[in-house]
């Protein structure tokens, strides 16, 4: 696949996913009002990304997420060659993303939830963020391997579908204490637009520790040869 289809897939990919979430998000602020709440928003995320998978993965591996490419990069299904264009076009991707979320929206929306910017709640600390993120991670890079690469899961056909549930019940598990991003790309999409970097070190340290040590996990001990 030409590299060029494959940047691409992942740029649109990760805009399905960062647009549908952060849209999501803003419209159940007061200023909006949807009233979807968390429920609302775990669908959004879960229901895009679902799409996504399914639209793309046949053009890149349907990554979408640094922390998932980075899973790839360590038990070599990704080209090294291959790993910083794809990050770099997930960051873009989740950075126009959320710029067009901030000129949809009213700006009284995108002030009351920080533009959807995945965050702490008060009372959770550096290493409940950590802890949280890497499980969420984990368990959503496991999803994708067991889904869609192992032979065993591709059999059932629903890997797409598979993995967006993933996303959608890590959010309704973690959301409430982390913003549940699992996705470096997620957080620094409006993290950048918005100038908002509260603790963002631990949103690329956290899944990509537990992207990799699923893929390895899976990998070494699961998959069958």
């Amino acid at each position: 696949m030409k590299i060029q289809q494959a940047l691409l897939a992942e740029f649109l990919g990760t805009f399905f996913l960062c647009f549908a979430g952060i849209a999501a998000i803003l419209s159940n602020t007061p200023a909006v009002g949807s009233g979807a709440g968390i429920v609302g928003i775990a669908l959004a995320h879960g229901l895009a990304l679902s799409v996504a998978v399914n639209a793309f993965g046949g053009i890149s591996g349907a990554h979408f997420n640094p922390a998932v490419s980075a899973g790839f990069l360590v038990t070599g299904r990704l080209p090294s060659s291959r790993f910083l264009p794809y990050v770099l076009v997930q960051l873009a991707g989740a950075t126009v993303a959320a710029a067009a979320c901030r000129a949809l929206f009213l700006p009284e929306a995108v002030m009351q939830a920080n533009l959807g910017i995945p965050l702490p709640a008060p009372w959770a600390s550096t290493n409940t963020v950590l802890l949280a993120e890497f499980i969420m991670t984990f368990l959503l890079m496991t999803a994708i391997i067991g889904t869609a690469v192992d032979e065993r899961g591709k059999a059932v056909k629903i890997g797409g579908f598979g993995i967006g549930l993933t996303v959608a019940f890590d959010i309704l598990a973690g959301g409430a204490v982390t913003g549940a991003s699992m996705n470096p790309a997620r957080s620094f999409g409006p993290a950048l637009v918005q100038g908002n970097w509260l603790l963002h070190w631990a949103y690329w340290a956290a899944p990509i520790a537990g992207a990799c040590v699923a893929a390895l996990l899976y990998e070494k001990v699961l998959l069958k040869k």
